[in-house]
């Protein structure tokens, strides 16, 4: 019987790590518009799917590194030593950012304090509720961390099931979640009201994580996915072009119009591919654009970067007010980006890394007195 692919240490793939930041860099785009809007902002606006990027990344990295050796124990504490030390100190500079005991009517993004909506932000439960003041409570980017830590939650429990299964199997699973996410979108635009609509992000997005996770087991069992990053990126490209222009499209098309809602589910799928496109590149030793030294750098603070990229635009925002539309914003966006890669380094090397160390020593050395003591 052949070994278990669990029992496989597999090789790194920096070049989903140089991706990382793209997707970061995105995210930060779309929020720029708030500060300083750019003629082409509608456009910008895709840099919102950075978000969707990460759940799917998250689920193939996760899965890709994952060892039969790592018990769900370690696995909770090591996500913990590697997410919350770095998302508590971003939190903590938030809350006089985004909360105030008297929130200025011409700053909406301003909450007014409810210690009991801050609480849930510290226990990562505010991705829960739909309601913009809860969700977007703390630091308001931090909805998707509230998702992750339900995916962590369940990442072992699926990873069980996949592990029972190989490529063809996993294939599968990858092809439910595709179906899971069209119904998905079927529903909501049906019934907009319905309670499924109205369900909890954590839940909806679930299929996104789950989507990357059979990817990634697929190819530790063996598969390779033929087609290569530049189509897809293409592809991609494709889609979003396609998004900007369907207004008028439609016009032209009405037979088009139903089409339309399902851009995100395609561009899911896009990124998915595009996630082990890339992997595999890596795997077969191919150039790629996201295997350098600055975007692996880049990549490995961009976690930061997209705790403190917000906070810096509201913080600029509340002090200088918007900015009217217009070429010369772009100014904006590079001093923007030169004080976020900065303090996203700071937050990364200050307590990111050393206190994922110091957590991660600790309980590899609890683990070892307590295998001592039962060996006793």
């Amino acid at each position: 019987m052949s070994a278990s692919p669990l029992s496989t240490r597999m090789p790194r793939v920096d070049s989903l790590t140089g991706l990382r930041w793209w997707a970061a860099f995105a995210v930060f785009a779309f929020h720029m518009a708030n500060l300083a809007p750019l003629p082409i902002a509608r456009a910008l606006g895709f840099g919102n799917y950075g978000v969707a990027f990460f759940f799917v990344l998250s689920g193939f990295v996760l899965t890709w590194s994952a060892s039969d050796r790592v018990s769900p124990g370690t696995f909770y504490v090591r996500r913990f030593a590697r997410i919350y030390p770095a998302y508590l100190v971003a939190l903590i500079v938030a809350i006089p950012i985004f909360t105030s005991l008297t929130p200025d009517p011409a700053q909406a993004w301003v909450k007014p304090v409810d210690v009991g909506v801050l609480a849930l932000s510290f226990v990562l439960l505010q991705g829960w509720w739909r309601d913009p003041a809860v969700l977007f409570s703390g630091n308001p980017v931090a909805w998707t961390l509230s998702c992750e830590a339900f995916f962590y939650a369940l990442h072992p429990a699926i990873g069980r099931a996949f592990s029972r299964v190989r490529a063809k199997g996993a294939l599968i699973g990858a092809g439910a979640m595709v179906a899971v996410l069209l119904a998905s979108r079927v529903v909501i635009v049906i019934a907009p009201a319905s309670w499924f609509a109205q369900l909890p992000w954590p839940i909806l997005r679930l299929p996104e994580f789950v989507l990357g996770m059979a990817l990634a087991w697929a190819m530790r069992c063996g598969w390779r996915p033929k087609v290569r990053p530049l189509v897809l990126l293409v592809m991609l490209g494709a889609a979003f072009a396609a998004w900007y222009a369907s207004r008028p499209i439609t016009a032209l098309w009405p037979s088009t119009a139903p089409l339309w809602p399902f851009v995100t589910e395609f561009v899911v799928i896009l990124f998915a591919l595009l996630i082990a496109s890339v992997a595999a590149g890596d795997l077969a030793g191919r150039w790629s654009f996201t295997r350098n030294r600055w975007s692996i750098r880049l990549g490995e603070i961009s976690y930061s970067f997209y705790l403190v990229h917000s906070l810096l635009i509201y913080a600029v925002l509340a002090l200088v007010g918007p900015r009217p539309v217009g070429w010369s914003n772009l100014a904006w966006y590079g001093a923007m980006l030169v004080i976020g890669i900065l303090a996203a380094a700071a937050l990364h090397y200050g307590v990111e890394k050393p206190l994922e160390r110091v957590i991660r020593r600790a309980w590899d050395r609890r683990r070892e007195r307590r295998a001592v003591e039962l060996a006793a």
